[in-house]
């Protein structure tokens, strides 16, 4: 799994920090989380079986609508 590196300012990250502390959580787990929320929000598929379904299910609605 490939590490990157995020910046951010320092108001927002003192935000991050108090409530990470307050929830006990880390910040990987809420990064993934909130990574995964705007792909989905986008409707960007992660992973080729993600992406193949996608393909299929948008190739299929256009038959259907030409229909």
């Amino acid at each position: 799994m490939p590490g990157k590196r995020v910046q951010f300012d320092d108001e927002t990250w003192q935000a991050i920090d108090a409530r990470l502390r307050a929830s006990r959580k880390v910040l990987s787990g809420d990064c993934r989380q909130a990574f995964k929320d705007l792909l989905k929000k986008h409707d960007q598929p992660v992973g080729l079986k993600a992406a193949l379904k996608e393909s299929a299910g948008t190739r299929g609605k256009a038959r259907h609508s030409k229909s």
